[in-house]
């Protein structure tokens, strides 16, 4: 089995093999510099990792595994777009860089060329894959808009929002250990129940994300903190703040939060200081931990020895810094 640094190297030495052309560089440029702009590279990992579990030789599924990263940044891409985001990775996004229509164009290529490197895959698994990965792809759209919906909308509840992480951040997890472990001769049971890791660990993740956005240090996480607050994003932060307030807070929580006039650091202050009074960050930790507990029972069911997951738990438990 590889071992995760090894895995890690693999997708880097590849990922500027992933078909982008030089000319136009204005349309293929920003395609490279966002994934030059590194990442943790956590779903094509997750692909090739899941692909190593059923064959020795993983390496004919790299352009499985770079499909799934290359349209994960068509999403950031976008995503800062509708966001107004000046900052992704440290580095300025790419609308900042160049323009909002080179941004749309550039990333709409990219999503084109991440199904190019996903029909690279074996002939025998290429529906199932594409199944798969169109669904996958709707979904992350409706995510999306709900997320966008959502900002306007002051009765949104917690399974709401479980249900919007799930469509626009989890379910390309899912997608990227189902399709590795697709492409490397998995059954149906063992993919689905990666998938279902995949699921679980990335709603884990979107509420880490929450976390990190209002709590973060900027440096560490590439974002300048308090930005869903900025934006009225509904995040797990303040659902569950509206959940928990008195109705003297909670009426401050959607005033402050829905105010087009405040300061934005007084604002994210604001913010802050009620989520602190009623340990949200806590209550989001904790459920945090609950999706990641689901996911690791489900990995614990694949029918592979344990011994050979040893590599996916270590890569799975250093980017949540959890334990199993």
């Amino acid at each position: 089995m590889l071992e995760v640094k090894q895995v890690a190297s693999l997708i880097e030495q590849h990922i500027l093999d992933a078909g982008f052309p030089i000319e136009p560089t204005g349309l293929y440029g920003p395609a490279r510099y966002i994934l030059n702009a590194g990442g943790k590279r956590i779903r094509p990992c997750l692909a090739l990792m899941c692909a190593n579990l059923f064959t020795d030789n993983p390496t004919p599924q790299i352009p499985v595994a770079l499909a799934m990263e290359v349209f994960h940044n068509f999403t950031l891409v976008h995503d800062d777009i509708m966001d107004k985001a000046p900052v992704r990775r440290g580095l300025q996004t790419v609308h900042e860089k160049w323009n909002i229509h080179t941004g749309i164009l550039s990333g709409d290529v990219m999503m084109i060329q991440s199904y190019k490197l996903l029909c690279q895959a074996d002939a025998a698994y290429l529906v199932q894959l594409l199944n798969m990965f169109n669904t996958t792809a709707m979904q992350v759209c409706e995510g999306q808009q709900l997320d966008m919906d959502f900002e306007t909308r002051v009765d949104v509840n917690l399974q709401e929002y479980i249900n919007m992480i799930t469509n626009k951040t989890s379910v390309l997890l899912g997608a990227s250990m189902y399709c590795g472990a697709i492409a490397a001769g998995a059954g149906e049971i063992d993919a689905n129940l990666l998938y279902k890791a995949g699921l679980e660990l990335g709603v884990s993740f979107q509420i880490q994300d929450d976390v990190l956005d209002a709590y973060g240090d900027e440096i560490k996480f590439g974002k300048k903190p308090g930005g869903d607050i900025v934006q009225q994003k509904k995040t797990f932060l303040i659902l569950k703040a509206l959940e928990k307030a008195s109705p003297p807070d909670k009426q401050t929580l959607i005033d402050v939060y829905h105010s087009k006039s405040t300061n934005e650091a007084e604002k994210i202050t604001k913010m802050l200081q009620l989520f602190d009074k009623y340990q949200i960050k806590a209550e989001a930790e904790l459920l945090m931990q609950t999706y990641y507990d689901s996911a690791i029972v489900a990995l614990q069911k694949v029918s592979v020895p344990e011994a050979n997951k040893r590599p996916l738990y270590e890569l799975v438990t250093s980017l949540f810094g959890r334990s199993h």
